[in-house]
């Protein structure tokens, strides 16, 4: 169909590989399966994807050097990581190439196809919402098109990067609990999610850096709040 959703998965495993295509096929999706880094990469360099999920641990190119290329490709579409690692390091390692999301396996396939819908659905939110351009400081911040400019430039966003910078936005007259932030943009509040929303508030804070009347204040084990002086 037209408006079925493109997936780019990357999956040494060659058995896990055909049971996450077979089912997601048979969801609706058109999904086109790698087995190393590279042929992930050139698949990706040739095609137009809706949503990339990556293995980690992959031969030739690993999933960390991947997502880094496409996010320097597009800065729009999802990654979803697939990762067999449990330590934080790894996770964040991710979430600081680009990725929006991870997934630890084992795991059941309803799972990911839970994460999956929730891309999609706040994508069609996204672009359904109101076209509007907020003034953050001196940054105009559009995040219909996921833009962050000022008079030096401007910054393409991740999805999760603008969801992010516009709920604090919405806020900003009030302290966003983490639990809330966390609720809002990840669909839960586990402590891994929580050091993950940490490393995008960090880098929200770098984009908005060459403005200094701009703060997003951590109120210690409580959550952030933007201040504009």
């Amino acid at each position: 169909m037209e408006n079925t959703k493109k997936i780019l998965l990357v999956e040494d495993d060659p058995n896990l590989g055909f049971v996450i295509k077979d089912n997601l096929s048979l969801n609706g999706y058109d999904v086109t399966l790698c087995s190393d880094g590279a042929e992930g990469e050139n698949t990706f360099r040739d095609n137009a994807f809706d949503l990339c999920i990556f293995d980690v641990m992959l031969p030739k190119k690993d999933g960390f050097a991947l997502a880094k290329m496409v996010r320097e490709k597009n800065a729009e579409i999802p990654i979803l990581f697939l990762t067999a690692k449990s330590m934080i390091e790894d996770k964040l390692t991710g979430f600081q190439t680009g990725a929006d999301d991870y997934i630890t396996k084992p795991f059941s396939l309803e799972e990911l196809l839970c994460r999956i819908e929730v891309f999609f659905r706040r994508s069609k939110n996204t672009h359904v919402a109101e076209d509007k351009v907020f003034r953050v400081g001196k940054y105009e911040f559009d995040p219909f098109n996921l833009v962050l400019k000022n008079h030096t430039g401007q910054k393409t966003l991740t999805q999760k990067e603008a969801d992010v910078l516009k709920l604090l936005y919405k806020n900003r007259d009030r302290v966003l609990k983490r639990e809330e932030i966390l609720n809002a943009i990840w669909g839960n509040d586990d402590y891994f999610m929580g050091r993950s929303m940490d490393v995008f508030i960090s880098k929200l804070r770098k984009y908005l850096r060459d403005d200094p009347t701009i703060q997003i204040v951590n109120y210690h084990g409580v959550g952030f709040r933007l201040e504009v002086r």
